[in-house]
Order: structure tokens, then sequence, then C-alpha cells
């Protein structure tokens, strides 16, 4: 009887690109738990067996993803767009990136997340408090015993306090189309969204929070070559309907949320020239 059979080894091309890609960005992040959790991985795939070796671009190319291993492609696809520090985008290219759920509620989720770090990143810790996904309270004066457990939650996205000016900005980001089709008009702005964010105005005001009394609040749109951004004043309350063109470039939607960060200002004339003949 004769037998042959090929030695298994995990010591190859693709897991040492992986192995090399983890510590590369290991020494990039910031944030320290994700850091760590890539030095782990990293010396796990070592203590596997991978060595520090990073193969060269013709070994990679050659070394082929079959139907047995085909759940590596997206760990390479990752490793490949760590190394060139790109980003991914949904135009045609050479490398494949499985798309994630087209689900609204997942893309609201990270359009949030992207706005919430954004701010937290940008504005000074020193004058700037940012917090995100903070519950809100119902000022409830009385109540029967089961009323509480049936009430809805309220969940602000983002709310930015100055504490140098005094002023709070709450807002909610959505991920659909800022107006939609209405009875009369051909478009009008969505009316759950709008009372959404005035009940998160008006039922925290006259509880003795000062930023609370004189609040604005920014209900956040992306878009898509489009520009919308309108406001109104509510009981006291600045509302402001915006979009952020998504399609641009990194630049301009910096400036355009850096904009946001101070609201209505109280410069009622520079939104409403005409109010007097209204």
């Amino acid at each position: 009887m004769a037998c042959r059979f090929v030695e298994l080894s995990v010591d190859t091309p693709r897991n040492r690109f992986v192995r090399g890609a983890l510590e590369a960005v290991a020494r990039l992040v910031s944030y320290p738990d994700l850091r760590h959790r890539c030095r782990r991985l990293a010396a796990d795939m070592q203590a596997l067996g991978v060595s520090g070796v990073m193969p060269s671009r013709s070994e990679l190319s050659a070394d082929r993803i079959g139907r047995h291993d085909a759940a590596d492609r997206e760990m390479l696809a990752a490793a490949k767009l760590a190394m060139d520090l790109v980003l991914p985008t949904e135009r045609a290219g050479s490398r494949p990136l499985p798309m994630p759920d087209r689900e609204e509620q997942w893309a609201r989720r990270l359009f949030e997340r992207a706005v919430g770090g954004f701010y937290r990143a940008v504005l000074p810790s020193g004058r700037w408090d940012v917090r995100t996904g903070r519950p809100l309270d119902w000022p409830i004066d009385w109540c029967t015993d089961g009323a509480r457990d049936i009430l809805p939650g309220m969940r602000t996205d983002i709310v930015l306090d100055d504490l140098v000016a005094g002023q709070r900005i709450v807002i909610d980001t959505k991920f659909t189309g800022i107006v939609t089709a209405g009875w009369r008009r051909e478009a009008t702005l969505r009316s759950g969204y709008l009372y959404q964010i005035y009940a998160y105005l008006r039922s925290q005001s006259g509880r003795g929070d000062p930023l609370a009394d004189s609040a604005e609040g920014l209900l956040l749109h992306p878009a898509i070559g489009e520009t919308v951004d309108e406001a109104i004043k509510l009981q006291g309350h600045g509302i402001r309907f915006a979009t952020v063109d998504l399609a641009a470039d990194s630049a301009t939607i910096r400036a355009r949320l850096l904009s946001f960060q101070h609201g209505l200002s109280g410069d009622v004339e520079a939104w409403c020239p005409d109010r007097g003949k209204q």
C-alpha cells in the first residue's frame, strides 16, 4: 500500500499577510481596546505557527481562494484595506468585499456613530461635552401603576453642550430622505421626526436645567448631491432641518458638520430676514 499526503501548515502567505496587517494596525490605532485586540490576535497567529515574514505581492496573488476557504475572502480583503490605508466604497474595483446588509437600522446606527464620533474627536473637551445614546425621562406628574411599563423610551442620538456659551444642541440622526411626499404639497418634512425632536426638547425644559430650557434641535439626514438647511423657532427652541452630502470630499463634510455646532446662535435675522413681512 502506498500513501501520499500533503502536510498541513498554517504558515501560508495569506496568514502571514493577515498577521502583518494586525501588527501594522496595532501601531496606528489610538483606541486601547482595539490596539490590544489586534496585538492579541497577531500573537495568537504566531502561537499557531504563522511566521512574521510578510509575503511578496506575487506570493499573495498566487494564493487562490477556493470554495472550502471562501470564508477567508472577507478577512483577506480587510487586511489589504488596512495595509493600504484605504476605505471601502461601492465603486467597482479589483478587491471584492461583502456588502453589509442594507437594513435601515444598521445604516442609521452607523451614521449616528460616525457623527457622534466626529464631534467627540474634533470638539475641544475643555469646552464641549459630547454625549451619545443619552436616555431621557418623561416629566410625569402622576401615573397609574402600569403606565411607566408601557411608555415608550426616549433616547437622544447626540447631545452637544457648549459649556462656555451655555448652549445645548440635541442632534437626531436619520438615514432616510429629509422630506417625503405630502398630502397637499409635493414635499413635506416627515411629521414623526418633527414630533420626536419636539418631544425631546419640550419634555426636558422647565426642570431646573438652564441648558435644557433653551436647547436647540437638529434633524440631520445624509444626502447625495443635495443640500437642505432650514430652521424654525418653536416655543423658545430652535429646530434645524439639515443634510450632509456624503458624496462631497472629506474637507467639505468636516466643514459642514462643524457648522452645526453653532446652532442658530440666536441670529434669527440671518435665517429669516423677511420675518417682519410675514
